[in-house]
């Protein structure tokens, strides 16, 4: 297509979502970015496509949104333009100062998660109990528990590939003997040990809901209460054991160690108790 002529049609963002399956992109990346052009598509209307459309767009989506999700749209539509091979359309991200310190009020404590699983405990919900464990043990994603299976618990390591790359999970003694436990008093002798009823990995929402559903009981901001900061916590925790950030990076399955310095990041109530050790003032 040549400048003259691209003009984005809902035909136009339907070839582009089968692009991305042929590129074998995750769903999630799949549905994500189909999202951010169709909505770039309502707003471009019937007029051709061109970079001061793009620039305007951009514009648009930082009067209304967070910086994080600009730069989440943005990436979609350079994606699409290089689909239409249209790179002179393609936009920077906005930059974002790396922060200091994560808002306490969003981080969850060990104290925290510990309650939540005794919550799910005395609630008679020994697989939620076990799953929050899991996650937290391991910090893999909720979309990696699948590799979680009966097998891996008997060998103490777990092999998961997660966009396009492969990484060894390592299950430690206990958790191990509490996957066994679990999967044996269920008659699961191979294979994931969380699934549904129905056979199908476990969705990252339902645990989100089941997090949520124990808040009360556990005392838990309920802000604090998601799948993700789990994955937080183990690398927290990791890293003020360790104080290994390579390390981390290969453990979280992350490419790069810019993005692990970011679950890694303490609180600001942490950074005050430093500045007030160094006594620098008289």
């Amino acid at each position: 297509m040549t400048s003259e002529t691209t003009r984005l049609t809902d035909e136009t963002v339907e070839a582009f979502g089968l692009w991305l399956r042929r590129r074998e992109k995750s769903a999630a990346t799949q549905e994500k970015y189909r999202r951010a052009a169709a909505a770039f598509r309502r707003f471009c209307g019937d007029g051709p496509l061109s970079k001061e459309t793009v620039l305007a767009y951009k514009q648009s989506l930082l009067d209304g949104g967070a910086v994080r999700s600009v730069n989440a749209a943005l990436a979609a539509l350079n994606s699409l333009f290089a689909f239409l091979d249209r790179p002179d359309c393609r936009v920077r991200a906005v930059r974002i100062q790396r922060q200091l310190y994560r808002p306490a009020e969003r981080e969850l404590t060990r104290a925290e998660y510990e309650r939540l699983c005794r919550a799910a405990e005395e609630r008679g919900d020994r697989r939620l109990a076990l799953m929050l464990q899991t996650l937290c043990g391991t910090g893999i994603r909720v979309s990696e528990l699948a590799f979680v299976t009966v097998e891996a618990a008997a060998g103490g390591e777990a092999e998961v590939l997660c966009k396009a790359k492969e990484r060894t999970v390592f299950l430690v003694k206990a958790l191990r003997k509490k996957l066994l436990r679990y999967a044996a008093a269920r008659g699961i002798v191979s294979g994931p040990v969380f699934v549904t009823k129905s056979g199908r990995p476990v969705d990252r929402t339902a645990v989100w809901r089941a997090m949520k559903s124990l808040c009360a009981a556990a005392r838990v901001d309920p802000r604090k209460a998601f799948p993700h900061n789990l994955r937080h916590l183990f690398a927290r925790a990791f890293y003020a054991a360790r104080r290994d950030l390579a390390k981390l990076a290969d453990l979280l399955g992350h490419s790069s160690i810019e993005t692990t310095r970011i679950y890694v990041a303490s609180t600001g109530v942490e950074h005050r108790r430093e500045l007030e050790r160094l006594r620098l003032v008289l």
